[in-house]
């Protein structure tokens, strides 16, 4: 429940939550957990730091291994055990949506194991950990001690699920076609399936091909020269041939071409091409020009993308041959997603030592908003030392103001109006290039039920009760 002007939260813990130990769940659980994910990143690199950015104090708060007091930060209250009450240093309208997040699964500190918790997770929901082998497989059965008169949205559905990790892209196409699994990344089918699929009518009807809140673009970062010109930006703008990007990510069926940074099924988008060319295969004249205003004839540079992700891989060398043609030499560098942001792009000085002036990426709202989307790409002050994911490192002065007016702003229509605003602007800066408004193409085995594809977690199926018809 908000209060004094959405600058304070407070909530409710249900009655008779337990661990799968079945001890009681209480909001110092909650309180510690917010304080474990979002300021020790030292130790938990990834994922969003909203909290840290939103908390009173949160800019001082030097998180719970460094803390040693028992009162940690003061602008989380918990004045009993189902109560927590957060304490913002400035309207959030959206904060349910940040409650909602993962960050606030409940931690119990004493069971707290720093980065190597995840390898003992102790469960608050309707499943736990059987076992966990770390970068293999995850084990999952039901947890005795979930009570589901404490959750109306969860089931008990398989009694176990066996999470696969790090598996060959072709290798989960076989086994999903097959019924053996069902794809939990949500990247969908790849390309040689993709056209065994389509060109199947039977195949086909067991598929879904919708947005999901997502944008593939290429990030030019503003801190590896000459990108810090905008010039320069430009010239990158006008000389990629999006048509060559979007059949090597597998054709219209994997995403419309994008000309905006925020996509048409995440409020605040509104149709706009600053970059316009003619039939959408970029401009090599034009390009030349921005590339004479920048001062240079030439630009030598570098290009990440992952190394298990072949669509990617597929369209940085589509966008490596368009720059070709205008003087714009740039080399690709491979590197595995697992580390993509801890280690490589995400790190600011490494891509700033390798020369990464272009960094491909695949971006989805944190939440079904417009700053749910934005803020962690677009604002200075998400720019972190690793897991970061501004990775044009952008840090404008009117776009970092309107997206804090936006988010004190509590009618809705003139939110939204200002998230169109810093799509506008930043667009204007030329700081990221849209290639592909993504569209998941994912195969729906029929041993599966209760798969349903939501915008709301980026066109992935919804996991929260997976069912199986098989015994």
């Amino acid at each position: 429940m908000p209060s004094d002007g959405g600058k304070t939260w407070t909530y409710k813990l249900r009655s008779g939550l337990k661990y799968q130990d079945g001890t009681a769940i209480t909001s110092k659980d909650v309180k510690y957990a917010v304080e474990r994910s979002n300021f020790a990143r030292d130790v938990l690199s990834l994922g969003p730091n909203y909290f840290q950015q939103f908390l009173v104090g949160g800019d001082k708060y030097k998180g719970p291994y460094k803390d040693k007091s028992a009162k940690g930060l003061k602008s989380i209250e918990t004045p009993d055990d189902t109560t927590i009450v957060f304490k913002l240093n400035r309207a959030f309208q959206e904060f349910d949506y940040l409650v909602a997040a993962p960050q606030t699964a409940p931690v119990p500190q004493s069971k707290d194991k720093g980065i190597d918790y995840v390898k003992s997770i102790v469960s608050s929901g309707s499943y736990k950990f059987q076992s966990y082998d770390d970068g293999k497989q995850a084990v999952l059965v039901r947890n005795e001690n979930w009570d589901p008169k404490t959750d109306p949205l969860r089931k008990q559905y398989p009694e176990k699920i066996v999470v696969n990790l790090k598996v060959n892209a072709e290798t989960i196409d076989k086994d999903v076609q097959a019924g053996d699994a069902i794809d939990l990344g949500g990247t969908g089918v790849q390309a040689a399936t993709q056209a065994q699929v389509v060109n199947s009518a039977e195949k086909k009807a067991n598929t879904d091909n919708t947005y999901g809140g997502r944008l593939v673009y290429m990030a030019i970062n503003t801190k590896v020269k000459p990108f810090d010109k905008l010039e320069c930006r430009k010239a990158v703008q006008y000389a990629i041939d999006k048509v060559s990007v979007q059949t090597a990510e597998g054709g219209p069926i994997r995403g419309d071409i994008a000309s905006t940074v925020l996509p048409p099924d995440i409020p605040g988008y509104e149709k706009s091409d600053v970059y316009a060319t003619s039939g959408n295969k970029g401009d090599a004249a034009k390009a030349k020009e921005q590339l004479k205003a920048c001062g240079k004839s030439s630009i030598k540079t570098n290009i990440s993308a992952r190394s298990d992700r072949p669509q990617e891989i597929d369209a940085a060398t589509a966008i490596i041959n368009s720059l070709k043609k205008v003087g714009i030499d740039a080399s690709l560098k491979q590197y595995p997603s697992g580390k993509y942001f801890t280690d490589y792009a995400g790190v600011p000085k490494f891509t700033e030592k390798q020369n990464l002036g272009l960094i491909m990426m695949q971006w989805g709202a944190d939440w079904p908003s417009g700053y749910g989307f934005l803020q962690q790409v677009l604002n200075g002050s998400a720019i972190g030392s690793s897991g970061n994911v501004n990775l044009s490192q952008f840090d404008n002065k009117d776009v970092n103001s309107l997206l804090g007016k936006a988010i004190g702003t509590e009618d809705k229509t003139a939110r939204d109006a200002l998230y169109t605003e810093i799509d506008k602007k930043t667009m204007d800066e030329a700081v990221l290039v849209p290639l592909t408004y993504f569209k998941v193409l994912l195969y729906r085995p029929t041993t599966y039920t209760n798969l349903v594809s939501t915008a709301a977690f980026s066109g992935q199926y919804d996991y929260l009760n997976i069912g199986s018809t098989k015994k």
